[in-house]
């Protein structure tokens, strides 16, 4: 029997104040649908959402809470599509996007009357469930450090064990998930292997790096974790805190999620708005 190929996509129901949403007209299929596209290889749909808004409308975006992923067929096989809800970073005028074969227009309309044009009715579901996150949020990411040298092997000070050649190549991979959700605060464990994991991403977006010793495995507590935590939850802009697999359950418990076991490099995303968590997605690295 032949194998159903899975093709995956992805985009984002970007919004706006005055309840707008961004909608975009493809010619080749006389459609109106939100921005979206197929994942490059190897690519990540958080990445992959934020290029394909790019790429589509001239809008940079960060993610805001993740939508309910669409399925359908399609020639080649079945079709994933990965929606987040997004915010617009910067201006977010369209009227000099350059039309083209693939999109000929990109248009600002009231959710009311995206209703009556988006052709789709997974469409106009995923619509309604954007509705509820319509307004802006913010991201706390909360990371553990990349593939490091084995404890075991280190006969040096564990604060300055590194990461590995493989745990390099994830310290890299992250920066472009990090800037999807528009991170611009950099808080991490002193430790070298946490310091690296994220020294990529701080390096690439210009944000300074801010190392604590109170979020090492050594000299964290339940107390400097709290504190780190609540500042950052009620903080105006998206961040990441990058910590050890020992001290991941006191910032769990301090954010009042559910603790996640966490693979080297992996990340779970909390999104918060006035110090309210509104959802959270885990993200692993291939």
């Amino acid at each position: 029997m032949a194998q159903t190929r899975e093709v995956h996509a992805a985009g984002a129901v970007v919004s706006r104040s005055g309840h707008e949403v961004l909608l975009v007209h493809r010619p080749a299929y006389d459609d109106w649908s939100f921005p979206k596209g197929k994942l490059d290889r190897g690519e990540h749909a958080t990445v992959a959402a934020v290029r394909e808004v790019g790429e589509e409308t001239g809008l940079q975006v960060r993610l805001g809470p993740p939508l309910a992923q669409q399925r359908y067929p399609v020639n080649a096989g079945m079709k994933t599509v990965h929606y987040w809800a997004a915010r617009v970073v910067g201006d977010d005028d369209v009227g000099s996007y350059l039309v083209n074969d693939e999109i000929d227009e990109v248009a600002w309309v009231s959710r009311d009357e995206a209703v009556g044009r988006l052709t789709y009715a997974r469409d106009r579901e995923t619509l309604a469930e954007s509705a509820p996150l319509r307004r802006g949020s913010h991201a706390l990411v909360v990371l553990r450090h990349a593939a490091a040298r084995s404890r075991r092997v280190w006969r040096g000070d564990d604060r300055l064990r590194p990461l590995l050649v493989p745990g390099v190549r994830q310290s890299e991979a992250l920066a472009p998930l990090l800037a999807a959700y528009d991170v611009s605060r950099v808080v991490t464990s002193s430790s070298v292997r946490c310091v690296q994991t994220v020294a990529p991403y701080a390096e690439v977006s210009g944000w300074p790096l801010e190392s604590y010793d109170d979020l090492s495995e050594e000299d964290a507590s339940t107390e400097s974790v709290l504190e780190h935590v609540d500042a950052l939850l009620h903080a105006k802009e998206s961040s990441v805190l990058c910590t050890h697999r020992p001290v991941l359950p006191a910032v769990f418990d301090a954010l009042g999620v559910p603790a996640a076991a966490l693979d080297p490099a992996a990340m779970v995303v909390v999104h918060h708005r006035k110090g309210r968590i509104l959802a959270t997605e885990a993200h692993h690295q291939r």
